[in-house]
């Protein structure tokens, strides 16, 4: 498939605020993405003309913000409406190998769907994990470096080598990833055993570091994993919001392009990686 064909849901509902971005993150490597209202894939409410299938899409990106105001935990309304109509047009989604991205709020609402950390079967009944509140106890909006760890099992950094850092700009109050009490150490090595723990949070000299590096005190450290298959991904940080050179902090201090990547930002790749991946498998 042409990257030009392959054509990227993005999945609002209210309180979404980074669909915008998201959208022109994938438009400007000339995919074909389209911001789509979860009323229009449940098909109801909606203008004669709007439905949207989930199979009309090759990827479907949960985008950051605040769904529906972030009541009773960030995240679990929206997943709520949407496993109630959604589940099984979901779960063919993901078992046929199409990319599914959640960044921020977008992570959180795909644990509270339960595709993350898909340690189970691909969508649990019940989320494996929770991300929580802050450690801080206050809202994190800061420039945050990574340390790209996956051994290659995501397709969302396949193009990113391994141990790499990059700079991604977070922006949450409920990032903390945690898991069941006295379940977290086994968990951790079940997640690096499956390849699944794609970023954590480094300082500038790339240890592994506490606050304010790592912005929440997640554990091990982790900000972004995707499933045991690879396809399902989930992002604390901005990826939207370092496309470019110039939207990191250190532009005016270093230039454009005295890396080698000219005008690329940090966050390009992830996004060039999942088309990629489109491009070769469907």
């Amino acid at each position: 498939m042409k990257v030009s064909d392959a054509k990227v849901c993005i999945l609002q509902i209210e309180g979404t605020n980074c669909d915008e971005e998201t959208y022109w993150a994938f438009k400007r490597l000339g995919a074909d993405p389209e911001v789509v209202h979860l009323k229009q894939l449940i098909g109801t409410g909606i203008p004669h003309g709007m439905k949207r299938s989930l199979s009309d899409y090759q990827c479907l990106i949960f985008p950051g913000g605040f769904s529906a105001g972030d009541y009773v935990r960030a995240g679990a309304i929206f997943a709520a409406r949407m496993k109630a109509t959604l589940a099984k047009e979901l779960r063919t989604f993901i078992g046929a190998g199409y990319p599914v991205g959640g960044i921020c709020n977008g992570f959180q609402i795909m644990v509270e769907l339960g595709v993350l950390p898909g340690l189970g079967e691909s969508m649990t009944p019940l989320p494996e994990a929770i991300l929580d509140k802050n450690d801080s106890d206050r809202y994190e909006c800061r420039p945050t470096l990574l340390k790209h760890e996956s051994r290659g099992n995501c397709v969302f950094t396949s193009k990113l080598p391994q141990n790499k850092v990059v700079m991604i700009p977070c922006a949450h109050a409920e990032g903390k990833l945690a898991f069941p009490k006295k379940e977290g150490d086994r968990i951790v090595e079940k997640l690096i055993e499956n390849d699944q723990i794609v970023f954590r949070y480094v300082d500038e000299d790339g240890n592994y570091a506490g606050y304010p590096w790592c912005p929440n005190g997640a554990i091990y450290n982790i900000a972004g994993i995707c499933n045991p298959a690879g396809n399902v991904f989930g992002l604390m940080p901005h990826p939207e919001r370092a496309f470019h050179r110039f939207q990191h902090p250190d532009w005016t201090r270093t230039g454009l392009g005295e890396s080698g990547e000219g005008e690329n930002g940090d966050g390009k790749v992830i996004f060039e990686s999942a088309l990629d991946y489109i491009g070769k498998k469907f």
